[in-house]
C-alpha cells in the first residue's frame, strides 16, 4: 500500500476517533480573538530507520515550499515532527492541528498533489512502522490525547 493511502487511512481513522470525543474538538484561541474555529489535534508515532536518520533530518531541514504550501492549503497548522531515541529505537512523533471543515476532502487534495507524492516517495522509505501500524499496513500509529490545555 502506498504511503499516501496509508496517510489518508491514518488521518481518516484519527478523525473518526476525534469526532467521537468531546475533548478533541475545541475552539482555537487566537491572539486577535477575531475568529473562533474548531481545531482537531492529532498525535502520531512511527519508527525511523537508523540508516535513514540523517537523510530524513536533511529533508525536513529544507521542506520543499510546494509541500509546505499544500499542507497549509489543506488546513493543517502547527505541524511538528519530533525525534527521540528510546531503548535503542528511533521514534518520530508527529503533531498537527486540522482547522478545516472537510478533513477527508482536504486529505484527498493533499494526496493528489504531485509535489506531495514526490515528497512521500522520499520520506516513506525512511520510516519504520510500529507493530500495530504494520499489522494494518500503515506507517503512522495514532495516539490518544489524554490532556490538553489552551
Amino acid at each position: 500500500m502506498s504511503f499516501k493511502k496509508i496517510l489518508i487511512l491514518c488521518f481518516a481513522a484519527m478523525l473518526s476517533l476525534s469526532a467521537c470525543k468531546q475533548n478533541q474538538k475545541t475552539e482555537s484561541t487566537s491572539a486577535s480573538k477575531q475568529t473562533n474555529k474548531h481545531v482537531l489535534r492529532f498525535g502520531m508515532v512511527t519508527g525511523l530507520r537508523p540508516e535513514k536518520m540523517e537523510y530524513y533530518k536533511k529533508l525536513h531541514a529544507a521542506v520543499w515550499p510546494e509541500v509546505q504550501k499544500k499542507i497549509t492549503e489543506c488546513n493543517i497548522q502547527n505541524y511538528s515532527i519530533f525525534l527521540k531515541k528510546i531503548n535503542g529505537e528511533l521514534l518520530l512523533f508527529s503533531y498537527f492541528e486540522y482547522t478545516g471543515n472537510d478533513f477527508d476532502k482536504d486529505m484527498k487534495k493533499m494526496a493528489a498533489d504531485s509535489a506531495t507524492q514526490r515528497w512521500w516517495k522520499e520520506t516513506d522509505p525512511c520510516q519504520q512502522p510500529l507493530p500495530d501500524a504494520a499489522s494494518k499496513k500503515q506507517i503512522w500509529s495514532s495516539m490518544e490525547e489524554v490532556f490538553h490545555e489552551d
